[in-house]
């Protein structure tokens, strides 16, 4: 009975590991299908994968190759506007010369004219002294014991060769040519402010007041009001100055609340002497060479600016001595500033220095809110005519301050 129950066990115990081995075979072969599955689902996931990569790849190779291509174009472009930058500078430059050759024309076409009227008026003397007389008429120079014209020695005939003489060749240059006959005095055009012509060939009168600063004080100083009431984009500052100092101070300082150096004509001891800063907008300045302005003698000094291409010239006794480009290019000097003659604004109205201050003699000084023209400067610089449009002259002289003197003088040579 024990045996047969024994055996009855172990066949459960059998059988039930069958049926587990069944179920585990069962799931084992679910367990792979399901992987099978999986791989297949991998499998095609991969290959979606792998073709989306290539793609991908050939997109981006396209990619690159529009961005090397806009990269040469970009080069290409840059090439070619820095080949206008340098086409448009070569232009201004062109322009510039141009400008500046036309100014100089202007002003050799002035004195040609000027010897062209001179030489008429002494080629018609000359016919005159040398005219046959026609029959009835008197011989009013000849002398009576030679009815025949004058010989080579005749006195009136040497007189002639000598005003021939006088002439510069036809070998100078026209500038030299000019210069010759600078002091010939013509009549002043329409619109001339001055009254009457030099006394004297050379004398320059009707200058109008003069200004004296005898030392280098702070308390010398003459503001000019109303000052500048609009914008300047161009700008013409002419004076007669003597200074006996040896070096030159500041003639002239601009100055409003946001810069005390908008427009400044600054010199002090120790700058080289002779030299001194064309300020316009600090810092941006040019060293203006004025030298021939040390000789104690009297000088006529224009100094002209333009907004346009930033031109600048510098003119002293007619005579252009110094030019220069892209100085302050399209910039405007702003109204509503102070203005004064003899000293630097450190700040708006104050802030002197003795050091910079000017020692020395202001005459006709004026200013232009345009660019003089040679023509202009040479007619006032040797008292012809006064141009036309002055915004500011020393009658704009509101207050004098310190040991400045005023002085009206008939004529230069008169002025202290």
């Amino acid at each position: 009975m024990g045996l047969v129950q024994a055996i009855a066990s172990n066949y459960n115990l059998s059988y039930n590991i069958d049926a587990r081995f069944q179920s585990l075979a069962q799931e084992s072969q679910a367990m792979a299908l399901a992987v099978n599955q999986s791989q297949a689902a991998v499998q095609s996931d991969l290959g979606h994968l792998k073709t989306w990569m290539r793609k991908t790849h050939r997109r981006s190779r396209k990619v690159d190759s529009r961005l090397l291509a806009l990269g040469a174009t970009l080069r290409e472009r840059s090439q070619q506007r820095a080949l206008q930058r340098k086409a448009q500078e070569a232009q201004r430059e062109a322009l510039s010369s141009l400008a500046l050759d036309l100014r100089v024309l202007q002003d050799t076409l002035a004195r040609l004219m000027q010897v062209v009227q001179s030489q008429g008026t002494r080629l018609d003397t000359l016919e005159g002294w040398l005219q046959v007389p026609g029959p009835g008429t008197t011989v009013p120079a000849w002398p009576p014991t030679q009815p025949e014209p004058p010989s080579a020695s005749s006195p009136k005939l040497q007189g002639s060769r000598q005003v021939l003489k006088a002439l510069p060749e036809p070998r100078d240059s026209p500038q030299d040519f000019a210069d010759h006959l600078q002091g010939t005095w013509e009549p002043p055009g329409p619109g001339s402010q001055w009254t009457r012509p030099p006394e004297r060939p050379g004398e320059i009168c009707n200058i109008g007041p003069a200004l004296v600063f005898p030392n280098a004080s702070t308390e010398n100083v003459v503001f000019l009001s109303p000052g500048f009431l609009l914008g300047l984009r161009a700008l013409s500052v002419c004076s007669w100055i003597r200074t006996t100092s040896g070096h030159l101070g500041t003639l002239l300082s601009y100055a409003t609340e946001e810069n005390d150096n908008k427009l400044v004509l600054h010199g002090r001891d120790s700058l080289s002497p002779g030299s001194i800063h064309f300020v316009i907008g600090d810092p941006a300045f040019r060293e203006l060479p004025l030298q021939p302005l040390l000789d104690g003698q009297w000088h006529h000094m224009c100094v002209i600016w333009t907004s346009i291409l930033g031109r600048y010239w510098l003119h002293v006794d007619r005579r252009l001595v110094a030019t220069g480009s892209r100085f302050r290019e399209g910039y405007e000097i702003p109204p509503g500033g102070s203005l004064v003659l003899g000293q630097e604004q450190d700040s708006m109205g104050g802030g002197f220095d003795s050091s910079e201050s000017f020692v020395g003699s202001v005459a006709g000084l004026a200013m232009w809110d345009r660019a003089l023209v040679p023509r202009e400067v040479s007619h006032l610089a040797t008292g012809k005519e006064f141009p036309p449009g002055a915004i500011l002259t020393l009658a704009n002289a509101a207050s004098v301050g310190g040991f400045v003197q005023r002085v009206n003088c008939t004529c230069l040579e008169l002025c202290p």
